[in-house]
C-alpha cells in the first residue's frame, strides 16, 4: 500500500472533472476555482478531531463552539484525548451542556484511544480511506459521514464520495436538472466518472447546493 500525502494536486482534479463530465464543467465555469481545504496544511490529530465531530453533531457552530470551550476550560486543556477527558466526571460534562449520549460517545472514543484502537495520523497514512472508515466507525457516536468528512478536510483524501449527504445529493440533482435528488445508490454509479478525484467534485457539489438556497451563502461543513 503506497504511502498517502495530505491532499492532491487539484488543478488535476480540475482539468480531469471539467474533462470527464461537460455539465459539471459548466458549473465549475460559473464558480470559478475553489481553494484547497485548509485543514490540509494544519496539525491534525485524530482523536481529538472526532471528539469534537462528536461534540458539533447536531448542533449549530456557533453553539457547539460554546460547548467545547466549556469542556476545554473543565478539563485544563485545549487537547481533547483520554488523559484530559479523565479529568472531567459526567456530571461536569452536561454542566458544560454535553448530552449524555455523547458523553457516552467520548468515553467509548477514551476508551478505545487507551486500547490502542485509534489509529494514528501516520498509521492512516498508509492505510486505504476504507480501512479508515472500518477502524472508526465502530467508536460510539461515529458514523461514516463523520469518517468522510475527516478523511476530506484533514487528511485530503481525493476519491471521497458521500453519497448519503443531502447537500451532495442536491447538488447533483441540480447539475442535472432532475426533478428528484438522486439515490445514495444513483449518485454512487453517478460519481463513476469523477473518480479518481470525486473529493473536488463533492466540494463543488456543495457550493451548487449553497447557490439553490437563498442568498447562496457557503454553508461550513467541517470542525475547522
Amino acid at each position: 500500500m503506497p504511502r498517502h500525502a495530505r491532499g492532491f494536486d487539484v488543478e488535476q482534479a480540475l482539468a480531469h472533472l471539467q474533462r470527464r463530465d461537460r455539465r459539471l464543467a459548466g458549473w465549475i465555469r460559473r464558480i470559478g476555482p475553489l481553494e484547497a481545504p485548509a485543514g490540509w496544511r494544519g496539525p491534525f490529530d485524530p482523536v481529538d478531531a472526532l471528539a469534537r465531530a462528536i461534540l458539533f453533531q447536531q448542533l449549530s457552530g456557533k453553539a457547539a463552539s460554546t460547548i467545547v470551550g466549556r469542556v476545554e476550560a473543565g478539563i485544563g486543556s485545549r487537547r481533547l484525548h483520554a488523559d484530559t477527558l479523565a479529568r472531567i466526571d459526567d456530571a461536569g460534562l452536561r454542566a458544560c451542556g454535553v448530552s449524555g449520549n455523547k458523553a457516552l460517545a467520548l468515553r467509548d472514543l477514551a476508551r478505545r484511544e487507551l486500547a490502542g484502537e485509534i489509529p494514528s495520523t501516520r498509521q492512516m497514512a498508509w492505510m486505504h480511506h476504507e480501512a479508515i472508515v472500518e477502524a472508526l466507525v465502530p467508536i460510539r457516536g461515529i458514523g461514516r459521514w463523520t469518517v468522510e468528512m475527516m478523511l476530506m478536510f484533514r487528511l485530503g483524501r481525493p476519491d471521497i464520495l458521500p453519497i448519503d449527504d443531502l447537500g451532495i445529493r442536491k447538488g447533483a440533482q441540480r447539475v442535472d436538472g432532475g426533478e428528484t435528488m438522486p439515490t445514495p445508490r444513483e449518485l454512487l454509479a453517478r460519481g463513476e466518472r469523477w473518480g479518481p478525484y470525486r473529493t473536488w467534485a463533492s466540494l463543488y457539489l456543495w457550493r451548487i447546493a449553497d447557490l439553490a438556497d437563498a442568498g447562496g451563502a457557503k454553508t461550513n461543513r467541517s470542525q475547522d
